[in-house]
């Protein structure tokens, strides 16, 4: 796993702010909005090892450190490697907070995700306060449940210690700078390279019936520095309020990318996943002035147009 860290000084707010996990699909989205910040890549920097990261957080004494890294992936990944899903992703965390907390840091910004909620739930979308009213999926339990414990240990420092220290959890991110094999991206950019390559059809796992939520990774990196210049504490769902079917969602990739006439051939023998996951982004929204959220159709066509460049 690699795990890049940015560091940087925002010349408005006055602050050294740590970026974990910035060669990722937020991380790099982050740093298109931040473009007179300085930025430091080091791979020696292994979040899984303690005494390393006490020596990050010694060298560069960060004033808000923003976690992004995580062991991520699709749901057959998550399927096949539940125990490294957990213990990465449980070490790093663990091993991330206990230092900010021993080094003092302000304030801490944590990236969770949706899949950490109940499988089902009465009522959708989800509010924040319904978290821990069920379990998890089973298809991605082990990652749900490090997400689950890192919001714990967030919520137990804040109690304990007074700190300001938040997490988001935002819906199912796409983006320009994400992954693209079918193993271990994101629907929305799987589904892209599909439409790209295809000449006459496209193959999509399960039955296309599962509702989502789909995010542009660029809004969850307006949200973040949001959060920092102002100060917001809390925690918060992060999410457009529309929710499409894979089916649907299918579609509207395959118009925005101009490829509207391609057959879709659905694989029932894989699995759907989690039903039904979306979630209330109101109390985020009564706090952000005039947020507007990039609608799916214009993020697709972004993506698509960004791997059509890259890739003729």
């Amino acid at each position: 796993m690699l795990l890049l860290m940015i560091i940087y000084s925002e010349k408005k707010m006055n602050k050294k702010i740590l970026v974990t996990g910035g060669s990722g699909l937020v991380g790099k989205h982050l740093k298109d909005i931040l473009q007179d910040a300085n930025y430091v890549r080091s791979k020696p920097w292994n979040l899984l090892n303690p005494s390393r990261v006490d020596d990050l957080l010694y060298v560069f004494k960060p004033d808000v450190v923003i976690h992004l890294a995580a062991r991520v992936g699709g749901i057959m990944d998550n399927i096949t490697y539940p125990v490294e899903y957990l213990e990465e992703n449980t070490l790093m965390n663990t091993n991330l907070l206990r230092a900010c907390h021993e080094h003092d840091v302000d304030k801490v910004i944590a990236i969770n995700s949706t899949c950490m909620y109940p499988d089902v739930v009465e009522n959708y979308p989800m509010k924040e306060d319904v978290l821990f009213d069920g379990a998890p999926p089973a298809d991605n339990f082990a990652y749900a449940m490090s997400k689950r414990l890192m919001a714990t240990q967030i919520e137990s420092y804040v109690n304990e210690y007074d700190k300001n220290w938040s997490y988001l959890i935002p819906c199912n991110l796409y983006g320009e700078y994400d992954k693209y094999e079918e193993h271990h991206s994101h629907f929305v950019s799987a589904l892209i390279k599909k439409i790209y390559d295809a000449k006459d059809s496209i193959e999509i796992w399960g039955t296309g019936k599962p509702l989502r939520q789909f995010m542009y990774a660029g809004d969850l990196a307006r949200v973040i520095k949001y959060m920092i210049e102002n100060d917001v504490r809390g925690n918060y769902n992060v999410a457009p309020d529309y929710v499409h079917s894979i089916e649907d969602i299918t579609k509207i990739g395959m118009k925005a990318c101009g490829k509207g006439d391609l057959k879709v051939i659905y694989d029932n023998t894989k699995p759907d996943g989690q039903y039904r996951k979306d979630v209330d982004s109101s109390k985020l929204l009564s706090i952000l002035e005039n947020f507007k959220f990039t609608t799916l159709e214009e993020g697709i066509r972004r993506v698509y147009d960004n791997f059509s460049k890259r890739h003729n």
